[in-house]
């Protein structure tokens, strides 16, 4: 990826922070947005850096229609260019389907499916042909296990028929867009050894929690040039889940 400009969303920490290194060590130059981690993205961007690659960070919230889109344009601004968009950013509200405001179904549709749209939207103008969109969706699209993730799983599921139309749309430029299903995956926001860990690694096929960098290699690949015939497909990177 040698000469690529690549753009996460959500890449200050987790499963994203771990997606912008892998594509830096791929020969990326990385931007990641983030809401509240400055420290944490700008280490992100020094870590880029220490590669030979060239960093940024841009505080964006993808609840709004404007920084959403805005991220995109000032990524590809930076670089000169824009090759790879990672829609990672997201926000999961769990609960009883009772217990969910207004507000609540509104922020999840805001981040979880406006923001990607806007953003895949704005990169679908700025991206070079033979592009990538990678999204990442959640396990809970392909198989819910339990209550309480009715409004996660609605505003993740929406990202498949995105994907799909993405594909169609913008596949005569070589432009391919794709969708990795993370299963439960190590990181801050759900730790390996958290409370709700147990129940979790019991509905799966391997015994164990994944890795932020497992899923990172999915969308390396996805994002790279071997990936080319590739398009409008979910991948499964969940631990047997949905087996």
């Amino acid at each position: 990826m040698n000469g690529k400009a690549a753009l996460v969303t959500g890449g200050s920490r987790g499963i994203g922070a771990a997606t912008a290194l892998r594509l830096a060590h791929e020969g990326a130059d990385v931007a990641v947005t983030y809401v509240s981690g400055k420290e944490a993205a700008e280490d992100v961007v020094r870590r880029v850096e220490a590669m030979g690659r060239r960093g940024l960070a841009l505080r964006a919230d993808s609840a709004d229609a404007g920084e959403a889109a805005g991220a995109v344009e000032r990524a590809a601004d930076a670089f000169g260019r824009l090759d790879v968009l990672v829609n990672n950013v997201g926000v999961g509200v769990l609960g009883p389907l009772e217990s969910f405001t207004l507000d609540d179904v509104d922020r999840a549709l805001a981040v979880n499916v406006r923001g990607v749209l806007l953003a895949s939207q704005a990169a679908a103008s700025r991206l070079s042909d033979g592009g990538r969109i990678v999204t990442i969706g959640t396990c809970m699209t392909q198989r819910v296990p339990g209550p309480g993730g009715t409004l996660y799983a609605t505003s993740k599921a929406a990202l498949i028929g995105l994907t799909k139309a993405l594909a169609r749309e913008l596949g005569a430029r070589g432009i391919t867009a794709n969708i990795v299903h993370p299963g439960p995956v190590d990181t801050d926001m759900n730790p390996a050894d958290g409370p709700h860990a147990q129940g979790q690694t019991a509905s799966l096929a391997l015994a164990r929690f994944g890795t932020a960098d497992e899923v990172a290699s999915m969308v390396a690949y996805l994002a790279g040039p071997e990936a080319g015939y590739i398009t409008g497909a979910e991948f499964a990177v969940d631990g047997g889940h949905a087996a």
